[in-house]
């Protein structure tokens, strides 16, 4: 195995994790301006912080290759549901980079859905049997 097979998913998961856990973590400086923002898209403010968890815990888990295919599945949608509810405005140039760029991100989940975690993984961990 060479080593781009070896490292690229661990890397390319943290990679992938970090937009997630530091968005996540911060909207806990301003929970409430997140729920007003988050209204604007037509998502009710009660789920602010529903969604904050999810994206600093579904990030950590992606970082450390838990769960990864449901997570990653779960991200992905994610990414496309929020870029359709709060980037799709295609005659603002930077809304369409961000819109752009959330697909670009589901497409980068979708694989680690197809692929699992790699190496350096806590499923891959659990996968191998125990040594007596």
């Amino acid at each position: 195995m060479s080593a781009l097979q070896t490292y690229a998913h661990p890397a390319g998961r943290i990679l992938m994790a970090l937009i997630f856990v530091v968005a996540g973590l911060g909207k806990l400086g301003d929970v409430q301006g997140f729920a007003g923002y988050m209204a604007s898209g037509g998502i009710p403010a009660f789920l602010a912080w529903p969604a904050v968890l999810f994206e600093i815990l579904a990030g950590l888990a992606l970082l450390v290759g838990f769960m990864t295919r449901p997570v990653a599945l779960a991200l992905a949608a994610f990414s496309v549901v929020t870029a359709f509810l709060y980037h799709f405005d295609m005659g603002n140039q930077m809304q369409q980079v961000m819109f752009l760029k959330n697909l670009a991100m589901a497409g980068g989940y979708l694989a680690f859905a197809a692929h699992g975690a790699g190496a350096f993984s806590v499923d891959n961990r659990l996968a191998r049997p125990a040594l007596a």
